[in-house]
């Protein structure tokens, strides 16, 4: 039979059902938690890069190429149209004034250099000649011209003698016209030679400058090519290194064709190339850093070529160190172009974790040792370090790998 129970017992039977049900909430909390802690992701410390953010400057900077290059380098060329003979000292060499570099093969130069001397001197022979058949010319023209002055003379004369026959009465009219014309006519002809003596005098000395002219002209050159001859030798002219040789034994070489390059050595510049999507940032006189492995050389820029080849566009930097051990011709290098700067500010050493977005999430050390997902902003960046402008506090820990695999985790546990 049924048996009533009490309230007492009720009471009593629902608060161990109470304590069950709480004890094996308990339970299933401390079971999830577990599970949950079993599962967190993780990463070990030896697979991550960390960097402390700290304050300090910052420069902002655009990447370019650069190549080291002498800051003097003097281009030797070929004096003259010849083959080279003999090779004195090759590329790499160092050189003072006065050592000889190349010899040149100067005999058909030579056999030319006769030949304009042989015409010179043809030519010195026709001016003398000119100088004497002028010199007849004009002696010639004041001979007839003396006979004619006799002739006028003569002619006066016989008009004298026309009018006192005509007033004697043993004379015409006739015969003192016929006089008098004679006489004007031979007037005109002496004033004609005149005129051609005032200019064959005039052109005597003009056809003469002109062809001493003419020689003194071709006298210069033959001393020049004379001169030329003389540097059959190619010589340096200065204390150097030679960079470049032409070192085709028997080779013909023309007037004017590069030899050799000699190179000071005691300073150098960089020649860089940019894209030419930068060429508006680019200014005269901006600051630029030249790194050599680890290091760092400041430079300015101080030439931007007008032209752009191959989307490229060529610059030239002013070394603030331009006589440093670490430069040598040739030299490869990677250079920056500093467009803005700042002092002062939070910043972090650069690396895969930052895709060159403003706003982008990172991951930062906690005090426990694990790492939390945290929405950063950053400012100016370079090849070594990023401004954070919010988000992280300088002292503050940052892992710069690249952890984009774990975008959507908020913690990360880190194993040592």
């Amino acid at each position: 039979m049924d048996v009533d129970i009490s309230a007492v017992e009720l009471k009593n039977r629902r608060k161990k059902n109470w304590l069950i049900a709480g004890i094996i909430s308990i339970l299933l909390v401390v079971m999830i938690w577990g599970f949950g802690v079993g599962l967190q992701p993780s990463i070990k410390r030896s697979a991550i890069r960390l960097a402390v953010a700290e304050t300090g400057d910052i420069e902002n900077t655009l990447s370019a190429s650069g190549e080291v290059q002498p800051e003097f380098e003097q281009v030797i060329i070929s004096p003259i149209t010849a083959t080279i003979q003999q090779v004195v000292l090759d590329a790499g060499n160092t050189v003072k004034a006065g050592d000889i570099i190349l010899v040149l093969d100067k005999e058909s130069t030579q056999l030319s250099y006769e030949k304009q001397t042989d015409q010179l001197e043809l030519k010195r022979n026709g001016i003398a000649k000119l100088k004497l058949d002028l010199a007849k010319s004009f002696f010639d023209l004041k001979i007839n011209d003396s006979i004619q002055a006799m002739e006028i003379s003569s002619l006066r004369a016989d008009l004298e003698n026309a009018k006192r026959l005509e007033k004697a009465g043993g004379g015409t009219r006739e015969t003192i016209e016929t006089s008098e014309m004679k006489l004007r006519i031979a007037e005109l002809k002496k004033k004609q030679l005149e005129n051609d003596i005032l200019v064959k005098q005039q052109t005597m000395n003009m056809d003469i400058r002109e062809s001493e002219l003419a020689a003194q002209i071709q006298a210069k050159d033959l001393q020049e090519f004379q001169n030329k001859l003389k540097k059959s030798h190619i010589v340096a002219n200065r204390q150097g290194v030679l960079t470049y040789v032409n070192k085709n034994l028997g080779s013909k070489v023309n007037e004017g064709e590069v030899l050799a390059r000699l190179a000071d050595l005691g300073s150098f510049r960089v020649i860089g190339t940019i894209s030419d999507t930068y060429a508006d940032q680019l200014k005269i006189g901006m600051s630029s850093i030249v790194k050599i492995n680890e290091t760092q050389l400041r430079a300015t820029l101080t030439n931007i070529e007008p032209s752009v080849q191959n989307n490229a566009l060529s610059f030239e930097l002013a070394l603030a160190e331009p006589a440093s051990s670490l430069l040598r011709p040739r030299l490869k290098v990677e250079v920056y172009m500093v467009t803005a700067a700042r002092s002062r500010v939070t910043r972090v050493a650069n690396g895969p974790a930052f895709k060159g977005g403003r706003v982008q999430d990172i991951f930062v050390l906690t005090a426990e040792g694990n790492a939390e997902r945290r929405t950063i902003t950053t400012g100016l960046s370079n090849i070594d370090v990023v401004e954070i402008e919010s988000g992280i506090q300088s002292g503050e820990t940052v892992i710069i790998s690249d952890l984009s695999t774990y975008k959507n985790i908020k913690q990360l546990k880190i194993k040592s």
